[in-house]
């Protein structure tokens, strides 16, 4: 009998941070915030979430932040959503 299984990453999800501004170049409205998933699956079938990754990136000047590295003002925007 053969078994598929192993991981995979699910649908990144991309939503725009209103109101919050960039900390290195200090633009409001420039961040975007993209969350991905790791999930293992057997059969292709998702069975369980493994891992997440959140990351945000400014459209003005491409800096990237990533979870440990994100503001009190931009936490609270990301929980909002």
């Amino acid at each position: 009998m053969i078994l598929f299984l192993g991981t995979r990453s699910g649908k990144t999800e991309i939503e725009q941070l209103y109101g919050c501004s960039c900390p290195f170049c200090e633009q409001v409205g420039t961040l975007t915030v993209s969350k991905t998933t790791i999930w293992f699956h057997l059969f292709w079938i998702k069975l369980f979430r493994i891992s997440s990754n959140t990351v945000s990136e400014c459209s003005h000047c491409k800096r990237v932040y990533y979870q440990e590295d994100f503001t009190e003002p931009m936490q609270k925007a990301i929980e909002a959503h």
